[in-house]
């Protein structure tokens, strides 16, 4: 079969490969605040809403027009990044501006796009 030249052709574990893994792997909770973190990530709008405060600190109203949706669209997926500790915000009179929270956001962003680039580079894609 094709997929079996993917796949060992003998069992045979290494225990202590293994067992270094379970040493260093994090703990169920901490899955699963990795999972939904990630889900986060898995919207477009929320993805354009980082990639958009990647540049610059940006205002509600900038966002809305930015992306194209109504105020109640974009605060919606702010709250949802804001509730995940993705972005932070501060008030300047009537207006809220909004940017990514911390320097780990955007490392997770950026190196997520030069993988998708390097891999249309090898590909011939660029």
């Amino acid at each position: 079969m094709e997929e079996d030249k993917f796949v060992c052709s003998e069992i045979c574990p290494h225990f202590n490969k293994i067992n270094n893994v379970k040493s260093l792997e994090p703990k169920s909770e901490e899955y699963q605040k990795l999972s939904n973190m990630f889900k986060l990530f898995s919207d477009e709008t929320r993805l354009r809403i980082i990639c958009s405060l990647l540049k610059e600190e940006l205002c509600v109203c900038d966002l809305c027009e930015l992306l194209g949706l109504n105020q109640s669209q974009v605060s919606h997926q702010l709250q949802l990044l804001r509730n995940s500790k993705l972005v932070k915000f501060r008030r300047e009179g009537k207006q809220i501006f909004y940017s990514l929270d911390d320097e780990h956001v955007e490392l997770i962003i950026q190196m997520a796009l030069n993988h998708i680039l390097e891999e249309e580079k090898k590909n011939g894609r660029m």
